[in-house]
C-alpha cells in the first residue's frame, strides 16, 4: 500500500518502520524532522498524505490532531482510510472522523496499548472505532504493526476503550505501589509479597508483568532506574482524558479522580521523565 505517516516520535517511528519493512511504500512527516529507516521523508503533513491509500497519524493531543486533519484530509486519495493512533479526547476523535466522512473517505480511531516495546516489536493492541468497512480497510496495517486489533464500535469507540483501559491501569498501579510501600514499612519482604499477590486475588498486570519494585518479577522499568516504558506524564494525560470524558457524560469516577490528582502531585515533585511506576519510590519517602 501507499501509506502516509504523520508523527514519528517514540511510538510513531517504530510503527512506520515496521510498515516499510513489510514492503509498504511509506512517506513520513514529523515537525521535529525525524528520519526513519525505509520511510521517505515528506516536506509537510499534507505532502506525506498526498495521494496515499492510507494515512496513519500518531499525535500528542486533540487540538493538534484537528489541525493536522484539516491539512491532510483533502490531500488523501479518493477512498483513502485515515487511521489515527493517537490517544486524544473522544470529541476530537469524532470531529475528525466526521470531517473524513464528509470528504468521502474512511476513518478509524485506533489508539494503542503496548508501549514503545510493543511498537518496536509489532505487537501492539489496537482499539478501533469506526464503520466496519473502515476497520476492514485498516486491518492490513494493524496486522503489521500489532498482534491484535479489536473493533470496539463506531467513531470514538476506540478512544473510549483506551481511556477506560488506562484508567484501570493508572488506578491499579497506584494501588500496587501503595501496597508495596506499606509492606516495606511493615517489614514484609517485597519478594514474599510478590509471591503471594501474583498468585492470589490481588494479581494484575501492574504486579505480574510490570512490578514497580526493582529486582522483583519480570524485568520492568523499575530495574532500569524507572526510565520510562510509559512516562508518568503520559499516564497523567490519559487519566485527565478519563476525567474529561466522565465529566462530559456525568459519570462518577472518584477513584479515577483521586489517582489523577496523585499523578499530578508526582509530576510536580519531580516525576516528569520517569516511568509511571516511579510512584513507588515517591510513596516510600512519604509519611501518612
Amino acid at each position: 500500500m501507499q501509506i502516509g505517516f504523520i508523527g514519528l516520535g517514540n511510538m510513531g517511528a517504530p510503527m512506520a518502520r515496521n510498515l516499510a519493512a513489510a514492503g509498504h511504500a511509506v512517506s513520513g512527516f514529523d515537525l521535529a524532522g525525524i528520519v526513519v529507516d525505509g520511510v521517505a521523508p515528506a516536506a509537510s503533513a499534507a505532502a506525506a498524505a498526498a495521494g496515499r491509500e492510507a494515512v496513519v497519524t500518531m499525535l500528542p493531543d486533540g487540538d493538534i490532531l484537528r489541525a493536522v486533519y484539516a491539512e491532510i484530509v483533502p490531500a488523501g486519495a479518493a477512498g483513502a482510510v485515515f487511521v489515527d493512533c493517537s490517544t486524544v479526547d473522544v470529541e476530537s476523535a469524532r470531529a475528525v472522523a466526521a470531517a473524513v466522512r464528509a470528504a468521502g473517505r474512511l476513518a478509524v480511531d485506533a489508539p494503542v496499548s503496548g508501549g514503545t516495546a510493543g511498537a518496536a516489536a509489532g505487537t501492539l493492541t489496537f482499539m478501533a472505532g469506526g464503520p466496519p468497512e473502515a476497520f476492514a480497510a485498516a486491518r492490513p496495517l494493524f496486522d503489521v504493526m500489532g498482534a491484535r486489533a479489536v473493533h470496539c464500535g463506531g467513531a470514538g469507540a476506540g478512544q473510549a476503550a483506551k481511556i477506560c483501559n488506562n484508567l484501570i491501569l493508572g488506578v491499579t498501579m497506584a494501588g500496587v505501589c501503595e501496597a508495596f510501600a506499606l509492606a516495606g514499612k511493615l517489614g514484609l519482604d517485597a519478594h514474599s509479597l510478590y509471591d503471594v499477590v501474583s498468585t492470589s486475588s490481588g494479581a494484575c498486570w501492574s504486579v505480574t508483568t510490570y512490578c514497580p519494585v526493582p529486582g522483583v518479577g519480570p524485568t520492568s522499568p523499575a530495574d532500569h532506574g524507572y526510565r520510562p516504558g510509559f512516562a508518568a506524564e503520559l499516564m497523567l494525560k490519559d487519566l485527565a482524558l478519563s476525567q474529561q470524558a466522565a465529566e462530559a457524560v456525568d459519570a462518577a469516577t472518584p477513584i479515577g479522580d483521586a489517582t489523577t490528582r496523585l499523578y499530578r502531585t508526582l509530576l510536580a515533585a519531580g516525576g516528569r521523565g520517569r516511568d509511571f511506576s516511579a510512584l513507588l519510590p515517591w510513596l516510600t519517602q512519604r509519611g501518612r
